[in-house]
Order: C-alpha cells, then structure tokens, then sequence
C-alpha cells in the first residue's frame, strides 16, 4: 500500500509531465507506435480474411501460419528484430507489434465472413449482385461485430505489449518503468504500471464503443426501435387506436 501512496506522489510531482521523459511524451509514443501497428495489421489482416471468409478455402492454414507469430514470445522478436539492420528504430517495435496483432484480426474476421448464414448469400447471389457487392452489402455487415472484437482484443493486446520495447530501448510507457528499474525507484515502477492499464482499460472502452457504433445490425435496429416509438406518440395514431377500441 506504501508503494502505490508513493506512486501517486510521484504523478504529484510536476518533473515527472515535462521533458522528453515526461508522461504526456511517452503517452504520445506509446499511441504513436499502437495505433500505426493496429492500423498496418488491419490494412495485412482484414482484406485476406475477407477474402479467404468468402471463397472459404485456405482459411484454416492462412490462420495456422499467422499464429506462429503469437507462439513466439514479442519480447523474442523484438530482440532478433533489434539484431537487424533496422537496430533501435521505431519500427523495430512497430513491426513486433504488427505481428502480435495480425492473428486475432485474421482470425476473427474469417470466421465471421464464414459464420455468416449462407441462405442470405445465395439470396443474394441469386439476385444477381457481383462477388464484391456480395461482400460489401450482405458478408461485411452481418461479420462485423466479430471483426471488431478481433481489432479490439488487438488493440488491448498492443498497448500492453508495447511496453516490452522499452527492454530493447523502444518507446513508450515501458521506458518510464526501466527508468524506475535503473534507478531501484518503486514508486516510478508503480506508476508506469498503472499508466499502462489505464491506458488499456481506456482503449478497451473506446473500442467497445467502437464495436457497438460500427455494427449496421445494431444501427438499424435502433433505429427500427426509434420509428416504432415515434409512431407510437404520434396523435393521429393515438386516435386511431382510440377510435378502435371505442368501436370493439
């Protein structure tokens, strides 16, 4: 209880949210390289999952190949990255990162394009639609809200993984707890740790919010649920059952 008191003294303190060691400075980095490797895994991820979801072969060896990069430790691949010519650049992190994202992405997008009820393809095949509108107006819609938990389980994972690259000099939070290791500060190692699961508690509700806001389904029940309650305060309509009570 000490430690995280003193931790809490420690944001108290104004050097701690200035420089370029300062919070709001690792914050940046730390969205910086999360939001670039969620967006390139995304651009890899979501086109070959829903491509392989809707002609529905190769799906299976495409997610056994991207789970080779969850079976390896990030913090293994960021070192043997480092040990590359790109060294200590950002995008030694970036592209660890990218890999550890890629699976629940691929993953989640082709078994929701493959879960999606085949009746309502063929429908819609049968209505002459191309295999791209077949994707974009029936397959996407239905897989989405199991597309957007794969990026949102990726953008959680990302942000806690990401502090890793500070044991290989990389950006982010992570350096605020390496900084505390070095200098056998407690309250500055506490401190980083809580940085870091706020921020993911907040990434985790925004993409939430997200999932929620992105999914056609849930729009358009919303707003089938709105007309129907509209047109039941409506006067005219009011006095239209009133009219038929009274007349039964």
């Amino acid at each position: 209880m000490g430690a995280l008191i003193d931790a809490f003294g420690w944001f108290g303190d104004g050097a701690n949210w200035q420089g370029p060691a300062g919070i709001p400075t690792r914050l940046g980095e730390h969205l910086l390289v999360t939001v670039v490797a969620l967006a390139l895994a995304c651009a890899v991820a979501l086109p070959i999952g829903l491509w392989l979801g809707h002609v529905g072969r190769g799906g299976t060896l495409a997610i056994n190949i991207s789970n080779v990069g969850r079976a390896v430790p990030t913090f293994a691949i960021l070192v043997l990255l480092f040990l590359t010519p790109l060294g200590l650049s950002v995008w030694t992190t970036i592209i660890a990162l990218v890999l550890f994202a890629v699976p629940p992405i691929l993953t989640n997008t082709y078994v929701g394009m493959r879960e999606v009820d085949p009746d309502a393809r063929n429908a819609a095949l049968g209505m002459g639609m191309s295999a791209w509108q077949v994707v974009r107006k029936v397959e996407l819609p239905l897989a989405v809200p199991l597309i957007m938990t794969g990026v949102r389980l990726a953008a959680v994972q990302v942000v806690a993984t990401a502090t890793l690259a500070a044991f290989v000099s990389g950006p982010g939070l992570g350096r605020i707890i390496t900084s505390g290791f070095g200098r056998q500060d407690l309250p500055q190692i506490v401190a980083g740790a809580i940085l870091v699961a706020v921020l993911a508690l907040v990434v985790e509700g925004l993409m939430e919010w997200a999932q929620r806001a992105a999914d056609p389904v849930r729009r358009a029940r919303r707003r089938s649920a709105s007309a129907t309650s509209r047109r039941d305060r409506d006067p005219e309509t009011l006095a239209s059952r009133e009219e038929a009570v009274g007349a039964s």
